[in-house]
């Protein structure tokens, strides 16, 4: 009926702000399969005001990703592409600025969710 415009969400403004730095995250720490499951997130973001269950499911999995949270599995190709980073390397400290914006973003985004709900309920008492 409406077409009320929706403000951007904590992750919107995440991708927004890191669209390229999280794509060379995503191809340095997983490879190509992680650089194309970057960008379908970015692109979700990017073109549509809402935020699936989906898309918060890819985000906390790039949260992973950029946490090395598989790394010691050397079976997974994270492990792989983990050692073949020097930490050094300056690519290493922008990673390091991402999985603490990253995770801004989806700690944000919940509390959001956490309060709307509570106010859901709430309305739905006072009627």
């Amino acid at each position: 009926m409406f077409d009320i415009p929706m403000p951007a969400s904590a992750l919107h403004r995440f991708a927004q702000e890191y669209y390229e730095p999280i794509q060379n995250a995503a191809l340095l720490l997983g490879g190509r399969p992680w650089l194309r499951r970057a960008q379908r997130l970015l692109d979700h973001l990017q073109f549509t005001s809402t935020v699936t269950g989906h898309v918060r499911r890819e985000a906390a999995a790039l949260l992973e990703l950029l946490t090395l949270e598989h790394v010691h599995d050397v079976l997974r190709p994270e492990a792989a592409h983990f050692a073949a980073l020097d930490p050094a390397d300056p690519p290493v400290e922008e990673i390091w600025l991402l999985t603490e914006s990253l995770s801004d973003a989806l700690d944000e985004w919940a509390a959001l969710q956490i309060t709307t709900t509570v106010e859901d309920i709430r309305g739905q008492a006072d009627v």
